[in-house]
């Protein structure tokens, strides 16, 4: 039965995924809006992270959060590592456009082959004192496990923003967006810019996956069902725009929680795509988009 002390506690729900999906997706936003590296092979990552605070957790009793944090570093040079394979063996090449994507897609389900083989299928989860528990503001009901992937998602979008917006090096990866012969020209390396920027991608795949374990357990698959919402909310937003993708994160968060408490989870994802559909339909380039 509807009321509206239910509606306030599936809106505020749906904000609060919307962060974690914005958390999810700013690291694609970087690699397929910004450099134009179609990383189909993101949510991957993402499940690997979630195993990496998995084991922590389990191991040492490492809190899931600061085991994202902890990895973000060796994520960032594995994201180093495959940007300079995916260099030299297609764009250096000139054949990125379908090979580089039969790349990234073969390497998706590689990572999961390899989690399956390690983990098995079984679902695994963590342990945390806010996993679990909740509390009122009102007649509003809020999950800590929740709250905290929003908090760190949205501070995590707002430190790429900023490095983007007021540092050098943020320009200059915006530069080799928009031109990056103009860039060369000026003396910077777009290939080198790109290889730090895609590292960067990846190491927040490694926050992304520790807040996933956080909101609920994984097992080695559940990746596929991330795949169409990050490429969705990275369009949404407009290519590249960081911003964008933290509103079109919570626009898809919020719809999805409204859809699955009044007509069911099973349509949740396709009125998603509809919101797409219908937003690209009106403004091609995004939300954000130029």
């Amino acid at each position: 039965m509807f009321s509206f002390e239910l509606l306030g506690n599936v809106l505020v729900a749906g904000i609060l995924l919307g962060g974690f999906y914005a958390a999810i997706s700013v690291g694609l936003s970087f690699s397929f809006g910004l450099l134009d590296v179609v990383n189909i092979a993101h949510p991957a990552f993402v499940i690997v992270g979630s195993y990496m605070a998995y084991l922590l957790n389990t191991t040492w009793g490492v809190d899931p959060v600061l085991s994202g944090l902890l990895f973000a570093v060796p994520f960032y040079f594995l994201g180093v590592t495959i940007y300079r394979i995916y260099y030299e063996s297609f764009e250096k090449t000139g054949t990125e456009s379908l090979r580089g994507l039969v790349f990234f897609f073969g390497l998706f389900f590689l990572i999961e082959v390899l989690l399956i083989i390690t983990f098995g299928v079984d679902y695994r989860l963590v342990k945390a004192p806010y996993i679990g528990t909740s509390f009122q503001i009102g007649p509003i009901g809020i999950a800590p496990r929740l709250l905290i992937p929003f908090l760190v998602g949205a501070a995590m979008t707002l430190a790429l923003y900023l490095f983007l917006s007021k540092t050098f090096f943020g320009k200059a990866v915006m530069g080799v967006a928009q031109d990056s012969l103009a860039v060369q020209l000026m003396g910077a390396d777009p290939t080198r810019l790109k290889t730090i920027s895609f590292g960067i991608g990846i190491a927040t795949a490694s926050v992304a996956g520790a807040l996933l374990i956080v909101i609920g357990p994984v097992e080695p698959s559940i990746g596929r069902d991330y795949i169409g919402r990050v490429f969705a909310i990275t369009v949404l937003g407009g290519m590249g725009s960081i911003v964008g993708t933290f509103v079109a994160a919570l626009i898809l968060g919020v719809a999805e929680s409204l859809t699955s408490a009044f007509f069911g989870p099973s349509w949740s994802l396709a009125v998603s795509f509809g919101i797409l559909l219908l937003v690209l339909a009106v403004r091609p380039a995004g939300l954000f988009g130029r």
